[in-house]
């Protein structure tokens, strides 16, 4: 897929870990009828770029490695994940993730964990990478569905590769969501207003 990804901290980063809405069809006769999947986000529901349009990727099976770097390489374990990748050819680039548990509370412990881990990837980057400084920051609740958490990360190298992401976690009943977007700069290029509401049409596709 001849997707872009941005330079920077965070592809390193992501390499560094690396290394440590479905629709329904017609059962065949005698089968047992598929499970109803969450709807995800389509390319135009992303936050508007000023000069390129968004594409959007398939929905594929599995944990996106653009989420290793604060999730790690298959995220928590113990899931079965879905994903969808969205890019610019300008160097912008968004990934969304869905996991369908087995009850409410499951659901509400993942979204918890993943939301822990956002805000503690910060701490921990700097931790395992001396050359990086990263800042996380909290954008607030959402008050979508179960709800949602916004925030934000901006990681700087000592070679001057600087990277900001926003990430949010939101939750459906057994549902949960969560979605990604990234692109080269600071807190000061992040559209926090229009991420908070590409999170609230997410968390309100889930079903």
């Amino acid at each position: 897929m001849p997707m872009r990804t941005r330079t920077g901290a965070l592809t390193a980063l992501t390499a560094a870990a690396l290394a440590a809405g479905a629709v329904l069809t017609a059962p065949a006769a005698g089968a047992a009828p598929k499970a109803v999947q969450p709807k995800f986000l389509s390319a135009s529901q992303l936050p508007p770029h000023p000069s390129s349009a968004w594409t959007a990727g398939p929905v594929t099976d599995g944990f996106p490695e653009e989420l290793a770097a604060c999730l790690g390489q298959e995220g928590l374990p113990g899931y079965d994940y879905r994903h969808r990748a969205f890019w610019t050819e300008l160097e912008t680039s968004a990934v969304q993730v869905t996991v369908v548990t087995g009850s409410t509370a499951k659901a509400k412990a993942l979204a918890k964990a993943l939301d822990d881990r956002f805000r503690t990837c910060a701490d921990r980057i700097e931790e395992s990478d001396p050359d990086t400084r990263a800042e996380g920051r909290y954008y607030g609740t959402l008050p979508v569905e179960e709800g949602a958490r916004v925030r934000g990360l901006h990681t700087e190298t000592s070679w001057g590769a600087t990277d900001v992401s926003l990430l949010s976690v939101g939750r459906d009943g057994k549902t949960v969501t969560v979605v990604e977007w990234g692109q080269m700069g600071d807190f000061g290029d992040a559209p926090v207003g229009a991420f908070k509401k590409t999170t609230t049409t997410a968390v309100n596709k889930l079903y």
